[in-house]
């Protein structure tokens, strides 16, 4: 392990020390966080599924687990991430496992079906700017979704909108006429990115064997641009049959769950971009106006 060198690194929020770390102790270091983080998520989604008289505590657990179970996929991407490409790429992993954005849109991801990775880029830039309009031309300026969403969930603030009038928003009113149970992915009992995870964890892949079968298999591709879902099968497919042959798989471990890890596990994302784009109001009100043109037929 690393020596010491700054106070500033003693503490929570250290996995950046990944970076520093030989691929076998990454593994080893991934292995054991990874039963932590799954009793994390198993723990706030029984939680939310508790507090039917609560909606906006749901609500708050809820996301927070589907942030756990984000952090679960990067460390997971950092594994299939080919092993000759994983020390340039452990830093940018490591800044999606600390950002809210990038984890909600993280776990976003896993459910849409672009063509090639390239396509899957393009994506998850729809989600990164910092404003956007809405309205049937355009007409109001609104802040990030996803970050917006989960910040209106947990505070009460002053909020400020795009004309300057301000007015306090109250977290419990948007939810008093919510039916329960609520799950920020829109499914009341296993969100499909965590059925992922639980299928990744009964096929024996998060033990130390099964993380260096991960490694092996999905280190042959580098999936960068042009790579597609015919491409990631391969790999689960071989990786899979590794799992078998090396005899990691759980008992209880089902046929379903194949089809989970063929159909609903993304195309590893450690070469795309989740940061924030900043969007300027001088950007938006610009195209407020060409908008605005297009309507009136200019």
């Amino acid at each position: 392990m690393p020596d010491i060198q700054n106070a500033r690194h003693i503490g929570m929020r250290r996995a950046a020390a990944l970076a520093n770390l030989s691929l076998d102790q990454q593994l080893d270091l991934i292995c054991e966080g990874l039963p932590a983080l799954m009793g994390s998520v198993q723990s706030l989604l029984d939680a939310a599924k508790e507090l039917s008289d609560h909606p906006r505590s749901a609500a708050i657990l809820s996301r927070n687990a589907s942030e756990e179970i984000a952090k679960i996929l990067i460390l997971v991407d950092l594994v299939r991430c080919p092993n000759r490409l994983r020390a340039s790429k452990t830093s940018a992993m490591i800044k999606w496992f600390y950002n809210h954005l990038a984890r909600l849109i993280y776990v976003e991801a896993q459910s849409w079906k672009p063509m090639s990775v390239q396509q899957l880029q393009d994506y998850i830039d729809t989600r990164r700017p910092s404003h956007y309009l809405e309205g049937a031309i355009g007409e109001y300026i609104l802040p990030n979704h996803e970050v917006f969403q989960r910040e209106s969930d947990m505070y009460a603030d002053i909020i400020c909108h795009d004309d300057g009038t301000l007015h306090w928003h109250d977290p419990n009113e948007m939810h008093r006429n919510s039916d329960l149970p609520f799950d920020f992915l829109g499914e009341c009992s296993a969100p499909r990115p965590w059925q992922v995870c639980v299928a990744l964890r009964d096929f024996g892949l998060f033990t130390r064997e099964g993380l260096g079968i991960m490694s092996d298999a999905w280190s042959k591709t580098d999936f960068r641009e042009e790579e597609t879902w015919h491409d990631a099968k391969a790999r689960v497919e071989e990786m899979l049959v590794a799992c078998e042959k090396a005899g990691v798989i759980a008992k209880h471990a089902q046929q379903d769950q194949v089809s989970c890890l063929y159909n609903s596990w993304q195309m590893p994302m450690y070469h795309l971009e989740f940061s924030q784009i900043n969007v300027s109001l001088d950007e938006l009100r610009a195209q407020q106006e060409r908008n605005l043109a297009m309507e009136m037929g200019y």
